[in-house]
């Protein structure tokens, strides 16, 4: 069995515009071949189709949307299958939840990863091609999105649901898939705790691990014969501030489950830059950038590195999280140094021992969510 998987797919500003006189084929103009050579075809649906919600969740970050034509669009692209775990699928509550799974399952869409509560985000979507089985599992990191008992939402990233998850899998199919959402936006390179995790479920079982989620793509590794792909990029995400860069560049990935180890195929592409639509490239337009991530994320101690500058370079807007004065104004001053800090040494450990003790953080989650 052949399966493809691409990125981050969120049809907005010109793309939006395109599906909305359903011109599909503009910005689609090369991905039906890529999706005509494989049994099974997955995206990233990054926002929910909230038609008839009006008004959306309170949130950090942008609240994303789209309507009908956004899933009519990837069914005319040749895609079966989407993953709705993310950041961005309650966005607009459960009733924008309820309208996305209604408007794919009337396209014919299978999806994985999100529903009306934990029970149902946190399946397992089993797929059967030529007598083998193939099990996929979908979850994403702790943003705004996260289904509970009783809630609508995401699958949440838990490494140790996810252990029973693939072990139970294993037991059911030949070939296991977990793809993630997570990661640090806009950095080309997992963090160590990210490499942890998705060796350990190689470990646990999975036969690949896919990752998206940072807007720009990351390298990859073969793990014990079995490959982890760090960070896919955006597949089809228009940004009007973002016309160059990274931003603009992703790859799908083709995966061959035939063999015992899996083997795959990268297919880059450019997407939303000077024009709003995807196009494939050279399989040589990344190789040099993908090798230098590569050797990376195969020494810890240079990926520490590089991921402890990324950090420093944040060190201010980190920071003024913890202090009590939330206001622009203070901010740009203390940032200038022409105010100082208002956070204690004192309160800087009682931050520390209440954000990294286990017990502690559970009971902070506990009083944010319900104050």
């Amino acid at each position: 069995m052949n399966i493809l998987i691409a990125g981050d797919y969120c049809p907005r500003e010109r793309v939006a515009a395109s599906f909305e006189i359903g011109d599909y084929a503009t910005v689609f103009p090369e991905v039906r071949e890529l999706t005509s050579k494989v049994d099974f075809s997955i995206v990233n649906f990054e926002c929910p189709v909230a038609n008839n919600v009006e008004k959306p969740i309170e949130k950090c970050g942008p609240n994303l949307h789209c309507t009908l034509n956004g899933v009519k669009a990837i069914k005319w692209a040749g895609f079966n299958c989407v993953t709705l775990a993310n950041n961005h699928f309650l966005d607009y509550g459960e009733e924008g939840v309820k309208e996305t799974i209604a408007s794919l399952k009337s396209n014919g869409i299978e999806y994985v990863g999100g529903g009306k509560d934990l029970e149902e985000a946190s399946k397992t979507l089993y797929k059967t091609f030529d007598g083998y089985r193939l099990a996929i599992i979908n979850c994403c990191e702790h943003e705004f999105s996260i289904a509970t008992d009783k809630t609508a939402g995401s699958n949440p990233l838990n490494p140790i649901q996810q252990y029973y998850a693939i072990k139970e899998a294993r037991k059911n199919a030949e070939r296991v898939l977990v793809i993630v959402h997570g990661g640090h936006e806009h950095f080309q390179l997992p963090s160590l705790r990210m490499v942890d995790t998705y060796r350990f479920f190689v470990d646990a079982g999975a036969d690949v691990v896919v990752n998206h989620h940072q807007h720009c793509y990351s390298g990859y590794e073969v793990y014990k014969g079995k490959p982890i792909f760090y960070g896919l990029g955006n597949f089809c995400f228009d940004n009007p501030s973002r016309h160059v860069g990274p931003w603009t560049e992703g790859y799908a990935v083709m995966i061959d489950f035939n063999s015992e180890s899996p083997t795959f195929e990268l297919h880059p592409y450019s997407q939303c830059a000077d024009e709003p639509c995807v196009n494939l490239l050279t399989k040589s337009a990344f190789e040099q950038r993908l090798e230098e991530l590569n050797k990376i994320i195969a020494n810890n101690t240079m990926l520490k590195d590089e991921t402890e500058k990324y950090y420093a370079s944040l060190a201010n807007k980190y920071n003024n999280i913890l202090e009590p004065i939330y206001n622009h104004y203070y901010f740009v001053c203390k940032n200038r140094g022409w105010l100082p800090s208002l956070i204690s040494n004192k309160r800087k450990l009682l931050a520390e021992n209440y954000i990294c003790c286990e017990s502690h953080r559970d009971i902070l989650k506990y009083w944010l969510e319900w104050m």
